[in-house]
C-alpha cells in the first residue's frame, strides 16, 4: 500500500522547497511528501490521489496567493479529505484569517512564518497532528472489520466499545453492504452469528463478541502487574485521567480502571471548544487518548473494560472487587467515576436501546444516519456538542428540550453555533411522549408542555443526554452523600448528620476526602463539582497532593 501523503502548498518557490525539504528529513520513511504552487493545483492533485486510493495525512498551505487564498483550499479539501490534518501558514498580519480559518475551514493548526528551527516549531505540531491522524485515520478495506446489522444493540455495543478506546475499524451494514456478505460467505458466518470481527492478520473470525472478548484478542492487558497500589482510580473521565498523570509523575504505583473506555462523558463529545490550551476545539476522544497515552509513558497502569463492583477497606488497605472475581488492593483510592445517563420513561424507549435509541454515542453512530432525520434529547452541553455533531451528517437534527430556552443549561458558544446551523430547529418546551417502530425507531411521539397536544412524527434515531446521575453504586455504605447521591468530601462532609458517628480519625478528612479514610472522590461523582472538564482535571491533580499527605499520616 502507498504511503500517506503530506501536500504543501505555496507559491513562493523558496518557501515551498524549505518546507519540503523540512518534511522530507523527518518523515520520509512513513509518508510521501509531494508540493503545488497553487491552489487550484493543490485541489487537482487533492482529486487524483482520492481517485487512485491513496491516502491525504495533512495538508499545509500557505495563506496569501493569488487565485485561490489558503483558507478557501483547506475548506475546499475537507470535504475530500475530511479526516486530513488542516495547517495554515501565516506571515504575523495573516493570524485574523487563521483564527477564522479554524471555524470556516476547520483549520487544525497555523504556523507563522518562518518557522526556525524546525525541531521546536514545526516539528512538534506535524508529530502532534499526525498522530492524532493515524488515531482516526481507516484504510479503505483494511484492518479491523466489523460486519453486523445497524439495528442490533450487539453491533452497537461492538462498535461504541472501540470507538471509545480509539481503535480503527471498518464499518459494514449486512442490509446494505455488499461486501460485507461477501466476507461473512466467504468465513462461513451466519446472520444468527453477528455482529462478527474480521481481523487483517487472517486470524478466526470473533463471532457475537462481548466487548472484554475483543479487548483480550486485541492485546489489551486486563489483568494487574502488582499485588498493592499506593493510588487506585476507579473511572477514566478527566479527573481520572489527571490523577493518574500526576500519580505516575509524582512516583506513585498508580492504577486506573474503567468499565469501558478514556474519556467518561467528555470522551463522547465531538468537539471541546473552551478547553484552555487548543484554539481550534478538540474531540473528547483526542483529549482522552492524549492523555491515557501520557499517563502510561509516566508509568500509570490502565486496565479496560474492567468493572469494579465493591470495595471493602481493612487496617487501612482498600481491596477492590472486580466484576471477574479477582480483587486489587491499594493504600489510597479515588472515585471518579462521574455520573451516567438515566433510562428515558417514555413507552417504546427501552424496547429500541440499541436500535436507533443510544444514550450519547454521537460520534459513533453519526455516520449511519446520513440524510435521515434523528432528534437529539436534552439541552446540556453534551447535546449540544452532539446535535452539531449529527448535523454534519442527517438532513434534519431536532433538538427536544422541556425549558424555554438553551440559555441557562447551555455554553454561548454551542447556542451561537446551532444558531447558525440550518439543519438544526429547536424544539421548546415540548418533551418525548413514547417511541414507536417496527424492529427500531420509526415514529416519535412529542408532547407539547403549554398544551398537552401530542404529534406523531418520522424520526430515525433518538440520542439522549439528559438526567445523568452519580455511579455510586460500587462504592461501601459508609461513603456519605448527598440527597442526590453525589459523595460527600471535606467541610461539607463534616456538617453531614452522620459524620460524628463514622469519622473516627484524629484530623479532619482533607479537602477532597470522603467519610472513610484514605477514599477520595473527584470530578462529577463529588457533590458541588463544577461539571466542567478543566475543574475535573483540577480536581484529578489536587487529589495525587493529598494522597501523599495521606500516605504520611498512616
Amino acid at each position: 500500500m502507498n504511503k500517506p501523503v503530506l501536500l504543501i502548498v505555496d507559491d513562493d518557490p523558496q518557501v515551498l522547497a524549505a518546507v519540503r525539504r523540512d518534511l522530507r528529513s523527518r518523515y520520509r520513511e512513513s509518508y510521501t511528501v509531494i508540493s503545488a504552487s497553487s491552489g487550484e493545483e493543490a485541489l487537482n492533485a487533492i482529486r487524483e490521489l482520492k481517485s487512485r486510493g491513496d491516502s491525504l495525512a495533512m495538508l499545509i498551505c500557505d495563506q496569501r496567493m493569488p487565485g485561490m487564498m489558503g483558507s478557501e483550499v483547506l475548506a475546499n479539501s475537507r470535504s475530500i479529505y475530511p479526516l486530513a490534518r488542516r495547517v495554515l501558514l501565516t506571515a504575523y498580519s495573516d493570524i485574523d484569517a487563521a483564527i477564522k480559518a479554524i471555524n470556516e475551514a476547520h483549520l487544525d493548526h497555523y504556523l507563522s512564518k518562518p518557522w526556525e528551527p524546525p525541531e521546536e516549531r514545526l516539528f512538534p505540531v506535524v508529530d502532534d497532528l499526525l498522530d492524532a491522524w493515524q488515531a482516526e485515520y481507516l484504510p479503505e478495506a483494511k484492518g479491523l472489520r466489523l460486519v453486523g446489522f445497524q439495528w442490533s444493540p450487539q453491533s452497537h455495543a461492538i462498535k461504541d466499545f472501540l470507538a471509545s478506546n480509539l481503535i480503527p475499524y471498518r464499518w459494514f451494514d449486512v442490509a446494505r453492504d455488499s461486501e460485507a456478505r461477501a466476507l461473512l460467505d466467504a468465513a462461513g458466518v451466519t446472520n444468527e452469528e453477528l455482529p462478527a470481527l474480521f481481523f487483517d492478520d487472517g486470524s478466526a473470525v470473533m463471532r457475537n463478541p462481548a466487548p472484554r472478548d475483543v479487548a483480550q484478542r486485541l492485546g489489551k492487558t486486563l489483568v494487574a502487574a502488582f499485588e498493592l497500589y499506593d493510588l487506585a482510580i476507579v473511572g477514566a473521565g478527566p479527573a481520572g485521567l489527571a490523577a493518574a498523570v500526576y500519580g505516575a509523575s509524582e512516583g506513585l504505583r498508580t492504577l486506573l480502571l474503567d468499565r469501558h473506555s478514556p474519556g467518561g462523558q467528555a470522551g463522547s463529545s465531538s468537539r471541546i471548544e473552551n478547553y484552555l490550551g487548543f484554539p481550534a476545539g478538540v474531540s473528547g476522544s483526542e483529549l482522552a487518548r492524549r492523555a491515557i497515552a501520557q499517563a502510561q509513558r509516566l508509568g500509570a497502569e490502565f486496565l479496560a473494560p474492567l468493572e469494579v463492583t465493591g470495595v471493602s477497606v481493612e487496617g487501612g488497605y482498600k481491596s477492590l472487587a472486580l466484576s471477574d472475581g479477582r480483587r486489587i488492593v491499594t493504600r489510597a483510592l479515588l472515585a471518579a467515576t462521574g455520573m451516567s445517563y438515566r433510562e428515558h420513561p417514555a413507552p417504546g424507549i427501552k424496547d429500541h436501546t440499541g436500535a436507533g435509541i443510544y444514550y450519547g454515542a454521537a460520534t459513533t453512530e453519526a455516520a449511519a444516519f446520513r440524510d435521515r432525520r434523528v432528534i437529539v434529547v436534552g439541552g446540556g452541553n453534551s447535546a449540544g456538542q452532539g446535535a452539531i455533531y449529527l448535523a454534519r451528517f442527517a438532513s434534519e437534527v431536532e433538538i427536544v428540550i422541556r425549558r424555554d430556552g438553551l440559555r441557562d443549561t447551555m455554553s454561548q458558544y454551542l447556542i451561537d453555533q446551532i444558531d447558525k446551523t440550518p439543519n438544526i430547529r429547536l424544539r421548546r418546551q415540548t418533551e418525548i411522549d413514547s417511541v414507536e417502530g417496527s424492529g427500531h425507531v420509526e415514529r416519535v411521539v412529542l408532547r407539547s408542555l403549554t398544551g398537552e397536544a401530542t404529534a406523531s412524527e418520522p424520526a430515525d434515531a433518538l440520542f439522549i443526554f439528559i438526567g445523568t446521575r452519580p455511579r455510586n453504586d460500587w462504592l461501601p455504605p459508609e461513603i456519605l452523600c448527598n440527597d442526590k447521591g453525589f459523595v460527600l468530601t471535606g467541610r461539607d462532609l463534616m456538617a453531614a448528620e452522620d459524620y460524628a458517628r463514622i469519622w473516627k480519625e484524629h484530623r479532619e478528612p482533607l479537602i477532597l476526602e470522603t467519610s472513610v479514610p484514605g477514599i477520595f472522590a473527584a470530578g462529577d461523582l463529588r457533590a458541588g463539582a463544577m461539571n466542567r472538564v478543566a475543574s475535573a482535571v483540577g480536581e484529578g491533580s489536587m487529589v495525587v497532593r493529598l494522597v501523599h499527605e495521606y500516605l504520611t499520616i498512616t
